[in-house]
Order: C-alpha cells, then sequence, then structure tokens
C-alpha cells in the first residue's frame, strides 16, 4: 500500500482541485452557488459534441441514474465519477485498501484514489464508445482525438462540480444534484414537451401529456387520452407516475426502531432505526449500471463483428435493429424493459424474465452491499458499542447487539431489494414518466435534500442546539 499511496500523492498534485471556502457560506451564497453549478450542467447538457453524428440512443431508458445525454458533452454524464466511487467503496469495504477515514491523511488519499479512478474510467469509456461506433465507425484520428478530448474534459469539469458543492460551495453533492435535476426534468418534459412526435402512421401529436391534451380535446376520446397506444405519456402514466411517488414517500418512512441508552451520559435515551429500504437506492444503481453495460459492450460487439446478425454465437448476447438500434434478441434484449402495456402483451416472457433479472440483481446487490459497505449487523454493533451506546436489557457487548440487529437487517435486506427491484421493474413496464428509477432516486434524494436544508435552519435559528448535535 506504501508505494501506491506515493503513486496517489503524486498523482493528485497535477489534478486540479477546488479549495474550500475560507470562511463557511450563508445558507444563501449557498444556494446561489448550487444554482449556479446547475446552470452549467445544463449548459453541457445542451451543448452537442463537435464532429459527431449520432443516431437512435438504446440506453436512453438508462441514462438517467449517470445524469448523461446522448451526443452532447455529458455523453458520459456522472458514470466515471460514480462507477469510481463504488469501486473505491468497494475495496476499502472489503480491505483491499486499508485506510482509516477518521485521519485526514487517509481521507486525502481516499479522495485521490477516486479521482484517479474517475480519470482511469473515463479514458477506458471514451474509448469504448469510439471504438464501439457510437459516433461512427469511420472516424478520422483528428476526429477521434477531438471527441476524446471533448468528453475527457467534461468529465474533469463535472468532477470540479462535484467537489466544488461537497467543499461547502453548495449544497449536498454534485452527483446527487444532477441526478435530481435530470429525473425532474425528464418528468417535466412527459408533462410539457409541445415537441411533435410520429404516433401512427400520418398522426403526429405533441409528446408531452398536457400539449397532448389541448391538442386533442375536441377530436380525441377519453380512451385516447387515458392510454395513448404509442407509449407516450398519458393520463394513465402520470397518475401511475404519482402513485410511485406516493408509494417510495410512504415506504421511505417505514423503520424498526431499536431503543438505546448511552453509557456514557446518564438519563439519555433515543432510538437506532433501521429503514425498511436498509441500502436505500444502491442496489437498483448497481443494477442499473451493471446491465447498462451489458447492453453498450454488446452493442460494441454487434456493430463491430455482427452488424448483419448472422453469427450464431454473438446473437446470444444480443442483436440489435440497424435503424433504430434498439436491442431484438439475445441477453441484451431480455435485459432491456420492454416499455408500455403494447410492448408487454406483445412479449409477455420479455415483460417476466426482465423483472425477475431485475429483482434478482437487487437482492444479490442489496447483500453484497451490506457486508462491504459497513452495514452488517457485525459492524453496526461495534460501531454502536464504540459510540459508548447501549440496548436496554441486552449486555454492553458486540456478539448481544449484534444477535439482536439480526433478527432485523438480513430481513429487511432482502425485503428492500425485492421491493426497490419490483418498483423500478414495473415502472418501466408501464412507461412511468421519468423511469422507475429515476423517481426512486429523485425522490431519495428529494428527501436528503430537505433533511439538509431542515439542519441549515436550525443551524440559523437555533445555533446552540447545532452545537449540542455536533454540528460545526
Amino acid at each position: 500500500m506504501g508505494a501506491l499511496a506515493n503513486f496517489i500523492k503524486s498523482f493528485s498534485t497535477v489534478i486540479p482541485e477546488v479549495p474550500k471556502p475560507i470562511k463557511k457560506l450563508s445558507l444563501k451564497e449557498r444556494l446561489l452557488w448550487t444554482a449556479a453549478v446547475l446552470v452549467v450542467y445544463f449548459i453541457m447538457v445542451e451543448t452537442p459534441l463537435y464532429g459527431v453524428t449520432t443516431g437512435s440512443d438504446p440506453l436512453t431508458y438508462t441514462r438517467i441514474i449517470f445524469a448523461s445525454a446522448h451526443g452532447t458533452l455529458m455523453e458520459l454524464g456522472i458514470g466515471p465519477i460514480v462507477t469510481a466511487g463504488l469501486i473505491a467503496q468497494l475495496l476499502k469495504g472489503a480491505d483491499i485498501i486499508k485506510l482509516d477515514l477518521s485521519k485526514s491523511e487517509d481521507r486525502a488519499i481516499f479522495t485521490a484514489t477516486t479521482k484517479f479512478l474517475t480519470i482511469v474510467i473515463a479514458i477506458m469509456e471514451c474509448s469504448a464508445y469510439i471504438f464501439g461506433g457510437a459516433f461512427g465507425l469511420n472516424l478520422t484520428p483528428q476526429v477521434t482525438i477531438i471527441i476524446l478530448s471533448q468528453l475527457f474534459s467534461a468529465t474533469l469539469v463535472v468532477m470540479l462540480l462535484d467537489e466544488m458543492v461537497q467543499k461547502g460551495w453548495g449544497i449536498g453533492s454534485g452527483i446527487s444534484l444532477f441526478i435530481f435535476a435530470n429525473a425532474a426534468v425528464q418528468i417535466a418534459w412527459g408533462l410539457f414537451s409541445p415537441y411533435p412526435v410520429m404516433e401512427a402512421e400520418n398522426v403526429i401529436a405533441p409528446y408531452g401529456f398536457i400539449p397532448y391534451v389541448i391538442a386533442k380535446a375536441s377530436s380525441s376520446s377519453i380512451n385516447e387520452i387515458f392510454y395513448r397506444s404509442s407509449g407516450f405519456p398519458s393520463l394513465f402514466t402520470v397518475i401511475l407516475t404519482l402513485f410511485v411517488i406516493l408509494l417510495i414517500v410512504y415506504v421511505e418512512g417505514l423503520r424498526v426502531e431499536i431503543p438505546v441508552t448511552s453509557a456514557r451520559y446518564r438519563g439519555f435515551s433515543g432510538v437506532y432505526p433501521i429503514k425498511f429500504l436498509y441500502v436505500s437506492n444502491i442496489p437498483i444503481i448497481l443494477t442499473s449500471a451493471l446491465l447498462t453495460n451489458i447492453t453498450f459492450f454488446t452493442q460494441l460487439i454487434w456493430a463491430r463483428f455482427n452488424s448483419d446478425n448472422s453469427n450464431i454465437i454473438l446473437n446470444l448476447f444480443g442483436t440489435f435493429n440497424r435503424t433504430t438500434n434498439a436491442p431484438t434478441g439475445g441477453l441484451a434484449y431480455y435485459i432491456t424493459a420492454p416499455r408500455g402495456l403494447t410492448a408487454v402483451q406483445a412479449d409477455p416472457l420479455h415483460a417476466v424474465v426482465f423483472t425477475l433479472l431485475l429483482v434478482s440483481f437487487s437482492v444479490l446487490f442489496a447483500k453484497i452491499w451490506v457486508e462491504i459497505g459497513g452495514l452488517s449487523a457485525d459492524q453496526v454493533a461495534k460501531s454502536l458499542v464504540d459510540a459508548g451506546v447501549q440496548v436496554p436489557g441486552f449486555r454492553r457487548s458486540e456478539l448481544s447487539i449484534s444477535q439482536l440487529l439480526n433478527r432485523y437487517i438480513p430481513t429487511l435486506t432482502i425485503l428492500g431489494g425485492i421491493f426497490i427491484g419490483l418498483l423500478a421493474a414495473f415502472s418501466d413496464l408501464f412507461s412511468v414518466l421519468g423511469s422507475g428509477i429515476g423517481i426512486l432516486l429523485m425522490v431519495d434524494i428529494g428527501i436528503q435534500y430537505y433533511q439538509t436544508l431542515v439542519r441549515e435552519e436550525i443551524e440559523i435559528f437555533m445555533p446552540m442546539l447545532s452545537k449540542v448535535l455536533g454540528r460545526k
């Protein structure tokens, strides 16, 4: 680890870094900086890549977790940063890299390691996109270098924007901010977009639900407004979207509360909450990232070696439509959701296999993350004992507290994985606005921002209470 740590330290000196503010900024100032970061993000989302030709995007419905946009500076989105952070966390959780994050020096090494991995992954993803023909199969060396430079530079800018928000200039984290904004924009687009789309042969109508209702109010029946066979936003999908949002908000509040007392301060008592969604949205993020990468690399192989779908073995991995680039067979087909009732009715086996895969991987990643993310019963028990906390009626030992926690954590881990897997599958199959994964992330991040703002208000109006709570 010594040689690696020295390399990371040397590497960190050549990577641009955002300094912390000299003094703590007010809430108003941080809100303004957060808004400025969002403006930069939206500019990048709308800025097309120079020198590329883009067609249909088979990753349209999975881009939301990476806050990316096809054919723009945000082509890679936050993908390299999220992937690097997850890899670094996995390496740390599995003790492959031994760091004590309570020490400032080790925290600096961990941050520099994440940055290093972000740059490596960005270069790999840029190369894969170019080699796979995402921007055309016959690029000149000059155009290749230009595209690579644009994608790499955009990733660096996104990384610095995220660091800027996290270091106290903004609120929360840039990653969460971009995901939330992207999901909210997709829902707003589904509701209000006047963009004309082809619904049937020679029938053009607005994409957004509200413009569609206005345009068709006098000529369409209630059935056409309630559900559009094309799969575009309708009253049915709007109702489902509201239902999913309310369901997530309700489930986010479900928890098992274990009473605890302090062994250091007499009279102090409270509860240790174990949420129903114990591992939050991590399993579905990992699942989506895995399925997205499989789809991307199968398309890369198809574009380069099997574009005519003639290779029987490569067909098992995936076949694609030459015009739309949509999966038509093989593994890539079954890990992609059939969106809309019409698609589900046309191939119910596809819907069943997709749902089973999504739920199975969600449960698998939930169990893995609990073990390596420091959330297992043994690790939580150790943290509680180290914090001087005990459970009334139990001995103050890691073993007894761990046995109590084992009554809940394994069960909630599996149930939470099943729930978010089913929710994401259901939302995708029925074309919920913003996708099920997007809504799950948006609501979860929105709750986190609400809690953060409440704490900020407490600091402003009740500074003594914030000191008691340990806020700096």
